[in-house]
């Protein structure tokens, strides 16, 4: 209906306007010549053609010939042509303002196509949008349920079990304090000392839990504070070897270290951490007397790998980039060994590894079997960390 109207609209705006031009060039007849009054004739077509489509250019053409011809070619106010070359001028003025609107309207038509065409893009990349938002919100509150049942499962193991041991330990050694003031000693001293050190090591759990939330937090916050200087890889693959001696005792550990690799700039004591993380989890998921392989080498020109590998079980492809989640416990592994551990050991070696600009991952053995975990770690050179400690001191 609305379009009936605009297209009405349109014929009468056309005879109007041709009409008022044709009024408004009678006024300036001895000023002007025929062509002059059939560009403005067409300048008036081609507003029509453009603001309602070619049926009204049409009309308004057919218009601008009836007024050109009678009131402005010989002899004037009749319909009749006296020189020939008139009609030429007529039928040409006819053609092309006919072409002229036909186009013009179909410029038009073209134009709304197109402007329909991007308003259909507008809507269709919003939908887009809105169902993009709707599944990462989906996705974003899947993955906020997995984290709530890990982290459930990780209070359930990592503070529930050391609490009931601290409290079984407590409850003995007092129920012993009550029955030896009756003269009844249930415990002897290394019965004592076995429930103190229950509770010494229990406790030291419960503070290594906390301390690890704490540095999850403080990695995904982005406020970890790496305290980089200059130094060598095999100092901190001794350190961590050193700290990990004690897990590492019934395993063969053997470590191969290109010579004469380049300096690193890192936070020596977190890159340890992260090596001492690898070793506990080789030591703890491959089975006593087996080999953990701790190598070294350039990378690129650029980075530096290090990795670490071991002889149990592997772990499968599937879960490979699983196993960095914080809270994550692979099920297929030793249950012994899940107990004691957090989920939270590869989460924060990622962050430290990531905010040194490095990566870690889990790559493939040469023998099929076990689990490697390499990662890389910036380079650099002695006569640049030399002049960078130099600036570093004098700065202090």
């Amino acid at each position: 209906m609305s379009s009936a109207f605009h297209r009405a609209g349109g014929y009468v705006t056309a005879v109007l306007a041709i009409s008022a031009a044709t009024g408004a060039l009678k006024l300036f007849r001895s000023h002007i010549n025929p062509t002059t009054v059939a560009l403005a004739l067409l300048l008036v077509i081609l507003f029509v053609a453009t603001r309602f489509g070619s049926r009204p250019a049409v009309l308004a053409s057919v218009a601008g010939v009836f007024c050109f011809n009678f009131f402005f070619l010989p002899p004037v106010g009749t319909l009749t042509i006296a020189d020939p070359d008139n009609w030429i001028a007529l039928l040409v003025f006819l053609i092309t303002a006919v072409t002229a609107g036909e186009l013009s309207a179909r410029a038009r038509h073209r134009a709304e196509e197109a402007e329909a065409g991007r308003k259909e893009i507008e809507r269709l990349y919003t939908e887009l949008r809105d169902a993009f938002e709707r599944a990462s919100e989906a996705e974003a509150l899947r993955r906020s349920e997995r984290l709530k049942s890990a982290l459930l499962d990780a209070v359930t193991h990592d503070i529930r079990t050391p609490l009931t041991s601290i409290k079984a330990s407590v409850t003995t050694l007092l129920d012993e304090s009550r029955t030896e003031k009756n003269k009844e000693v249930t415990l002897n001293a290394e019965g004592r000392r076995e429930m103190l050190e229950v509770i010494d090591e229990e406790a030291d759990r419960l503070n290594r839990f906390v301390e690890s939330l704490v540095e999850l937090a403080r990695i995904e916050a982005g406020q970890l504070e790496l305290r980089r200087r200059w130094g060598t890889i095999e100092e901190i693959v001794a350190a961590a070897l050193a700290r990990a001696e004690p897990l590492t005792r019934s395993h063969q550990v053997i470590v191969s270290i290109d010579k004469d690799l380049p300096v690193v700039r890192v936070d020596a004591r977190a890159v340890a951490e992260v090596v001492y993380t690898l070793l506990d989890n080789a030591a703890k998921y491959s089975p006593a007397a087996t080999s953990i392989k701790v190598t070294a080498g350039q990378f690129d020109d650029a980075t530096l790998k290090l990795a670490v590998e071991d002889e149990g079980e592997g772990i499968p492809t599937a879960l490979r980039e699983r196993v960095f989640d914080k809270f994550f416990r692979a099920t297929h592994m030793n249950p012994a060994s899940m107990r004691s551990g957090m989920g939270m050991g590869l989460a924060i070696a990622r962050g430290i590894v990531e905010a040194h600009g490095g990566r870690i991952w889990i790559e493939s053995t040469s023998r099929g079997r076990g689990t490697r975990v390499a990662l890389t770690l910036p380079l650099g050179d002695e006569e640049s960390g030399v002049e960078i400690e130099q600036a570093e001191a004098n700065a202090v």
